[in-house]
């Protein structure tokens, strides 16, 4: 249809989805999340298809390359924990930040840009599952809005909590991207940070934890991407195989 690729017409408006991962080099299982998400979107599946043909997706996969090159669990190669940075980041103690702040400003004021989505990706080191933050508003319709992305994606990952998804205004917090461009940006955009267990994910009962491997965190990675398909209500548009015609009598 002539509306397929409408997102990606020269002058067209685009919805954009920000994804970053890895600002804290020792959390792992975010690569494996946000390869999955990449692996995801660039395939062939008919799903792909449609959002990449209704959204751009910018992504930087590894915000911390020099903490994680040098084996570090939190911190950048000057020591510096850059997910409490975004405030006011430095072009040469905090260049990822600083790099990816600008970017992301430029398509703010950007009128044929729409940032909808910004999703930092982590790991937690003491809970179970998947689960998300998101900011609290004063707004109660921007805040039940901001609730249906989580919703949604519990619909489809089977290791995703939204009992352990929560929304707060932690000062501590302050200087996270979720919280800094939740402020920055308008009432249409939505930020989170999606965390994800170092070691187990809870199935049906609370005895029957499920040891995280790689592939499950890459599942997850393609349940965010599939969920945007929900969100967007785009679903009817995804090809399904052709159903063998009935025979007549």
């Amino acid at each position: 249809p002539p509306s397929a690729t409408e997102n990606l017409r020269p002058g067209a408006e685009q919805k954009v989805v920000f994804i970053t991962a890895r600002v804290h080099p020792g959390e792992t299982p975010s690569s494996f999340v946000c390869q999955g998400i990449i692996d995801f979107l660039v395939s062939q599946h008919p799903i792909a298809k449609v959002l990449r043909d209704h959204l751009v997706f910018k992504i930087a996969p590894m915000l911390n390359p020099d903490g994680v090159y040098l084996g570090n669990y939190r911190c950048s190669l000057m020591g510096f924990d850059l997910n409490r940075h975004w405030a006011n980041p430095s072009p040469w103690a905090h260049p990822t930040l600083h790099g990816v702040k600008q970017l992301i400003i430029e398509m703010y004021n950007n009128p044929k840009i729409n940032l909808e989505f910004y999703i930092d990706i982590h790991a937690h080191s003491t809970m179970m599952n998947g689960f998300m933050y998101g900011n609290i508003f004063e707004d109660e319709e921007r805040f039940q809005r901001q609730a249906v992305f989580p919703k949604l994606l519990c619909q489809n990952a089977e290791d995703f909590s939204y009992s352990s998804t929560s929304f707060n205004r932690d000062a501590v917090k302050a200087g996270t991207g979720r919280r800094f461009l939740g402020g920055l940006l308008n009432d249409t955009s939505y930020c989170y940070t999606l965390e994800v267990s170092f070691y187990s994910y809870i199935l049906g009962g609370p005895t029957s934890a499920v040891p995280y491997t790689e592939e499950a965190y890459m599942k997850l990675g393609r349940n965010v991407a599939r969920t945007f398909l929900d969100y967007y209500r785009l679903n009817s548009l995804v090809e399904r195989p052709l159903a063998p015609t009935p025979k007549t009598r």
